[in-house]
């Protein structure tokens, strides 16, 4: 079904999208019983966040951008970074900034994950690499 936004419904979805006014963290699309999820990643789109993956994500270490992943009706917010084992040994995924009981992402997926996820590689932050946990 297509339902047409309200201005309010709008700018909700648009804060959730720019960290404005609210944290990105994890969102359930759903207002008055309607599924906002097409709408949202219309939006996504609309604020340069495409979708890929994130073996097709371009970044260099020490680089990260934002990123959604979409299930269900659940919006999660995280980065795709690459993640430092040791000098030798590092790995690109996507990490949410919700985190699980023991600390670590909710949701990960490596990078030889099929998942679809909307990226915004027009914004690149550089991190430390040798803490992504403060992310």
């Amino acid at each position: 079904m297509n339902h047409s936004l309200t201005s309010s419904v709008r700018e909700a979805l648009d804060d959730i999208i720019l960290g404005h006014s609210v944290k990105r963290a994890r969102h359930e699309l759903i207002h008055d019983g309607i599924d906002l999820t097409d709408h949202f990643r219309k939006l996504l789109m609309t604020h340069g966040f495409i979708p890929s993956t994130v073996g097709e994500t371009t970044l260099q270490p020490g680089e990260r951008v934002p990123a959604f992943y979409l299930e269900r009706s659940t919006a999660y917010f995280g980065w795709v970074f690459w993640e430092k084992f040791s000098q030798l040994r590092l790995r690109k995924l996507f990490g949410t900034v919700v985190r699980n009981t023991k600390g670590d992402w909710f949701i990960q997926l490596p990078s030889n994950s099929p998942a679809i996820i909307f990226v915004n590689t027009s914004t690149i932050f550089e991190m430390d690499i040798d803490r992504p946990f403060e992310l």
